[in-house]
């Protein structure tokens, strides 16, 4: 079984990637890996695009099996050609930012594995959230258009706009909320947070 699966930063890709991995005994690889040099001294230094493409195809080509998932869409055709499934997560932009903010706070305090953001990585990635929903989704359903008998649309927008017809919940009250648990948390952010627009829609 080979498992592509594209989403946003925070959709759940890695989480179901997981759960996939554990279900089926496959291995797991994250795009990130291959995207970004972890070796680097300086924070989100990129490989080469021939490094990722020799990366991608050295697990193509030593594993019979795999699921590969990541945000990535213009250099990872080998691997769309080659997927007997590819999943893609559109999940309302609410969930994407929620999940970054507390994913970023539980790097900060070791809960999680990974790269710890600074603030202004942090900011940068919550605002791209926004183009990847109203541009780089559209052009993954342009490339994906030829895939069509292999590719899965999982959304959870339809049920959020029913459960948000009462003003129940947006995403900016999930924003505010968990901006208070970041500045619990990272106190020497206080004094830059008025700043940047975290009470806007972002």
């Amino acid at each position: 079984m080979k498992i592509h699966i594209i989403g946003c930063s925070g959709s759940g890709k890695t989480y179901l990637a997981n759960a996939l991995s554990k279900k089926y005994n496959i291995s797991h690889f994250d795009l990130d890996d291959i995207q970004w040099d972890n070796n680097a001294k300086e924070y989100g230094k990129k490989r080469t695009l021939d490094e990722r493409k020799a990366l991608l195809q050295e697990i193509l080509y030593n594993n019979d099996e795999w699921i590969i998932e990541g945000v990535y869409y213009a250099w990872v055709q080998q691997s769309f050609d080659e997927a007997d499934k590819i999943y893609v997560l559109d999940m309302p932009g609410y969930l994407y930012k929620s999940r970054i903010i507390m994913r970023s706070i539980k790097r900060k305090l070791g809960i999680q594995k990974g790269k710890r953001e600074t603030l202004k990585s942090v900011y940068n990635l919550l605002k791209w959230t926004e183009t990847f929903q109203n541009k780089n989704l559209k052009e993954i359903r342009s490339i994906l258009d030829r895939y069509d008998d292999k590719v899965i649309w999982l959304s959870r927008k339809k049920r959020y706009r029913e459960n948000n017809k009462g003003g129940m919940i947006t995403s900016r009250f999930v924003c505010m909320v968990n901006l208070n648990c970041i500045l619990a948390i990272f106190p020497e952010w206080v004094q830059k947070v008025p700043s940047l627009p975290f009470g806007c829609v972002i």
